[in-house]
């Protein structure tokens, strides 16, 4: 306290009494023409300039036909040194695994090498404009998963890799994986560049229909059940039901009949199915469920009476997806006063293989508290809908992300695909990841860039082709060192 018995301003005091100015100031009549007061967080009003304008401003400085380039560097890491380096920290016992899948084709050698492909885009033309991106958006991270009233939604599904970043980024791996998957599935390459060409168009012009409404309602734009019509997908049909009835019965309680066994006593626990799913002892066990205490509150506290309906019966170590084998990965049974099951997966979360090019790219690096934090934010940032009991926690030490395990999910597996199919996919999921970026990223500055005629469309087809030839020889690489038992694989887990 002063001499005169008032508190000295600092720096919380400055910022309540500029809060409380901001406060009386709109509370003042305004005259006719006057400006609005503007509020911290909320946009100005009348806005200052034309972000569409803004973004057509932006081709002048990197013309829409500059994003076909792709010029590798000397510094660039060769395939096996890039393979190697993104094993750092992962179990050492399953990364033959990780690499076993790599090698399997060169479709899942780039699902496994976000890293790399960051490397090379850092060093694309780029307009600046950063976005929420999902940062590993290849075409077999989009898929159906249940929403809290049992309806199916189509999204971007993994995001473990997501900062903010060159919207770019995701658009031209989504249109590279394309290619890549369309060459697996044996189309031609007229096609494969086509299904790349058309994600880049349905992207763009989504962009610029969401550019064209109002906000709210372009913040819940695209319905999953117009999306088929929006993108003229409707050759996908058939796949998209046959992968829905499929989603609707991959629930947390098949799981749990199939991996799990009644116990004297009452309750389930985990049957061992090495080397993917294995129980593990009791001390790993109690420090798992131990952590969900610490996930609770980061939860709305509306969903706490639900799981307080459940006990936690059981916890097991589970090997996850191409990019994630090699992390630490829990699945907790909890079952319900019925005995029927919840599944949780707590799943560590590693810093963003993207984080160490933003600095190339322009963008800055940001300091994260915690990874899992990251991932579930970066989550509900690009999904219309995400799952209720999406959070994270601490285990040991480490960073983890915690969610519902088999969820309803399903997905289409792009490399599966007919040939008259593969461009109705790149349409659908380019709509759908301009969806997803909308959230973050003012869509008439995209628009506004992305234009009207198809000058973006083939210069991103032209990239993805490229791309998706130097993917191949990477890995090409990896499948020569891989016989020359330069680097450990185990094949067909």
């Amino acid at each position: 306290m002063s001499e005169a018995g008032t508190t000295t301003a600092g720096p919380v005091a400055e910022a309540d009494s500029a809060s409380r100015e901001t406060v009386a100031e709109a509370a003042v009549p305004r005259a006719a023409g006057a400006r609005a007061p503007w509020v911290p967080g909320f946009a100005r009003w009348p806005s200052e300039g034309s972000p569409k304008d803004e973004g057509k401003a932006l081709r002048a400085r990197v013309s829409r036909s500059a994003h076909a380039d792709l010029a590798l560097t000397t510094d660039r890491p060769g395939a096996v040194s890039a393979v190697e380096e993104s094993n750092r920290g992962r179990i050492t016992g399953l990364t033959p695994i990780r690499v076993g899948r790599m090698a399997a084709t060169p479709f899942a050698f780039l699902r496994g090498s976000a890293g790399l492909m960051a490397h090379d885009l850092a060093r694309t033309p780029m307009t600046g404009i950063g976005a929420q991106i999902c940062g590993d958006a290849h075409a077999a991270n989009f898929g159906l998963y249940g929403d809290a009233r049992g309806g199916l939604v189509i999204d971007l599904n993994d995001f473990d890799e997501t900062v903010h970043g060159p919207w770019e980024w995701d658009l031209k791996r989504l249109a590279s994986s394309l290619v890549l998957a369309g060459r697996e599935a044996g189309a031609d390459e007229d096609i494969c560049r086509k299904a790349a060409y058309d994600a880049t168009g349905a992207y763009r012009r989504t962009m610029r229909l969401l550019a064209k409404l109002p906000a709210l309602d372009a913040w819940n734009a695209i319905a999953d059940e117009e999306l088929v019509s929006h993108t003229d997908a409707h050759d996908l049909l058939g796949t998209l039901e046959r992968v829905s009835e499929k989603a609707r019965a991959n629930t947390s309680g098949r799981f749990a009949a199939k991996a799990t066994q009644p116990v004297e006593g009452g309750g389930r626990r985990f049957v061992d199915a090495p080397p993917v799913l294995r129980r593990v002892d009791d001390e790993e066990a109690a420090v798992v469920a131990a952590s969900l205490a610490r996930y609770l509150n980061t939860l709305s506290e509306d969903r706490h009476p639900l799981l307080a309906r459940y006990a936690v019966h059981d916890v097991a170590f589970r090997v996850v997806g191409t990019g994630s084998v090699g992390t630490r990965s829990y699945v907790v049974l909890l079952l319900d006063h019925r005995g029927e099951a919840l599944v949780l997966q707590v799943k560590e979360a590693r810093p963003s293989a993207l984080e160490p090019h933003l600095a190339t790219a322009g963008f800055e690096v940001p300091e994260v508290d915690h990874e899992g934090r990251r991932v579930v934010l970066g989550q509900k940032r690009m999904q219309v809908v995400s799952d209720i009991l999406l959070g994270w926690t601490t285990v040991d030490g480490l960073p983890f992300q915690v969610r519902q395990f088999r969820n309803r999910k399903g997905s289409v597996d792009p490399a599966a695909l007919a040939a008259d199919q593969i461009d109705d996919y790149g349409r659908m999921t380019g709509a759908l990841l301009a969806r997803a970026h909308a959230h973050s990223a003012d869509p008439r500055l995209i628009a506004g860039y992305c234009g009207k005629n198809d000058e973006l469309d083939e210069a991103i087809a032209t990239f993805a082709t490229t791309y998706a030839d130097r993917t191949e020889a990477d890995h090409a690489d990896l499948v020569a060192a891989v016989r020359a038992g330069r680097i450990a694989a185990e094949i067909g887990v």
